[in-house]
């Protein structure tokens, strides 16, 4: 992956040999870590630009959800729900069109310019103008380059409006806002950075938005302020001062990018880093014995699932597809591969989804399997493939898996790669079995149900490639329910359509859910309130502090 070169600022980025230290590899007279710095060991090597009208990494987006604010963040403690940021209060027309938010006052960004309504108006034309991977977030509303000056758009410095096309759940378009791509940049000073750009087919406008400058630069209000991202080394971010809400406790905060499990867990155990944020089981373990660290986790909206391609006449078989979910064994990979780093979980929606639902109905039963494939006519089994991106915990799972189909009388043959030839096959439809992992989008039970339970058009050439289409599952039923949830303005009503959409996953699809990820971190004994969030961008660091 390119990474962008980050030319350092003229003035010095730290002061103190201890400080340098801490960012290349701390040497041994400098390992306890500042008293008003947080440093985490992380593998932030996916992230390949700071601009939120860009960025669409898991890395980044924590960073972002630190450095820049919303008009409405998810409610923590109720993410069904979400909360005033620099919004005070919002309507919603009696037609469902329109929404209009009040900002609350003196707001001001990191650079000390004020934050009013044109700002938020600004955000939302340089996002989608720029039409980066996503802007498709704000374009499902019926918003294009064309007519974002009028669907959003600033009523006065206080006040923001917002037009979709249609009468739309209100939590859904509500929590789309709530996604990073929404955040809100300082018009005035991107647009003292923006880049000419000559209009093409591909590209109709005169200017860059400022994307080149923000894709190292900084332009936000949140707890704190990007200092510098030196690609593939680490991310520096200071305490902003302007920030409307409570201060953050620590000074800086500096990610480290460290890979390997195993580095992480000695440079914690040194003291050379406060957080490890890429444990795996082993280290973990390890962590767990040791007097001056702990560990904390929480469950992510990513899950993990196999999923049988329908082209395939015998995956076809609904026996089949069944079969399959009696084939895996769900309590040893807990026990052993999944261990501290996922929950068993068999739904699409991962739990703090609107509507989510904890059942999991499945566990390993060989018996029942041979009984569904017999039914079939498949009593002797058959053989099939299944492609695996190289890496924990997927190649583990493929294998286990392997094995308990191989008791059913299913030849398997494991086809590894790496990820971009596993995704490549699969997008093209040319798979038997794929695993693999699934993340939300934005933090909405449509995120997951629009994939696993939609496919308008299942033809070779349809455009929507949700993960039904992947694997040819032609469902006109499910697509109409699925589409009709997200017109429900009723919570209640919307959560019972998601809580049935799920079952019926459960019981007929080509998938197989496995479980869903849990975040885990290690860290030193002496930090108060880190605490990892449901999803990257609620991350928050700006309560922790050390003692």
């Amino acid at each position: 992956m390119m990474m962008e070169k980050f030319a350092l600022r003229s003035r010095a980025l730290l002061a103190g040999a201890a400080m340098s230290a801490l960012l290349v590899g701390a040497a041994p007279a400098f390992a306890v870590t500042p008293a008003d710095t947080l440093v985490e060991g992380f593998a932030i090597d996916d992230i390949i630009s700071m601009d939120p009208g860009e960025a669409f990494e898991l890395s980044t987006a924590e960073v972002t959800g630190n450095t820049y604010d919303l008009l409405v963040r998810l409610d923590l403690s109720d993410t069904s729900k979400v909360k005033p940021d620099l919004a005070e209060s919002w309507t919603v027309s009696d037609d469902g069109l329109t929404y209009t938010f009040k900002l609350k006052s003196s707001l001001k960004f990191a650079s000390g310019n004020p934050i009013t309504a044109a700002d938020v108006a600004y955000s939302f034309e340089r996002a989608v103008k720029l039409d980066k991977s996503p802007a498709f977030i704000i374009d499902q509303f019926g918003i294009s380059g064309d007519n974002v000056t009028e669907k959003a758009k600033a009523i006065d410095d206080t006040t923001f409006q917002f037009t979709v096309d249609k009468a739309y759940a209100p939590s859904f378009v509500l929590n789309c806002l709530s996604a990073t791509v929404a955040s809100v940049v300082d018009a005035k000073l991107v647009k003292e950075h923006v880049a000419a750009v000559t209009p093409s087919a591909d590209y109709k406008w005169d200017n860059d938005f400022g994307n080149a400058w923000l894709k190292t630069g900084y332009a936000g209000s949140g707890a704190y302020k990007l200092r510098e991202w030196r690609a593939n080394e680490a991310v520096v971010m200071e305490r902003n001062d302007n920030y409307h809400g409570e201060k953050a406790k620590l000074a800086r905060v500096i990610y480290r990018n460290m890979k390997e499990s195993s580095a992480q867990r000695l440079a914690l155990e040194a003291g050379d880093i406060d957080v490890a944020r890429n444990l795996e089981p082993n280290d973990l373990d390890a962590i767990a014995k040791n007097a001056d660290l702990t560990t904390t986790s929480a469950p992510k909206g990513t899950v993990y699932y196999i999923s049988l391609n329908q082209k395939n006449p015998n995956l076809a078989k609904p026996e089949v597809r069944q079969a399959f979910k009696y084939l895996v064994d769900y309590d040893a990979l807990s026990s052993t591969i999944l261990k501290g780093i996922g929950e068993i979980h068999q739904s699409f929606l991962p739990k703090g989804d609107l509507g989510a639902i904890d059942t999991n109905p499945f566990k390993l039963d060989v018996a029942k399997a041979k009984e569904l494939l017999a039914k079939a006519g498949l009593a002797d089994g058959f053989s099939v493939t299944m492609d695996v991106r190289t890496g924990q915990p997927t190649t583990g799972m493929a294998e286990s898996i392997q094995q308990t189909l191989g008791q059913a009388g299913i030849k398997l043959e494991i086809i590894p790669g790496d990820g971009k030839q596993t995704l490549t096959k699969y997008r093209a439809r040319n798979h038997d079995i794929y695993i693999g992992n699934w993340g939300q989008d934005y933090f909405d039970p449509n995120s997951n149900a629009q994939t696993f339970a939609s496919n308008p058009d299942n033809s070779d050439g349809g455009k929507s490639h949700t993960l039904a289409w992947r694997n040819a599952w032609d469902i006109p039923d499910l697509t109409k329910e699925t589409e009709a949830a997200l017109l429900e303005k009723d919570a209640g009503k919307r959560a019972d359509m998601y809580k049935d959409l799920q079952q019926k996953i459960l019981d007929t699809s080509p998938f197989v859910i496995i479980h869903q990820q849990l975040e885990v971190a290690g860290l030193r004994k002496n930090l108060k309130g880190f605490a990892l969030g449901p999803s990257f961008d609620s991350n928050f660091v700006g309560p922790v502090s050390k003692e």
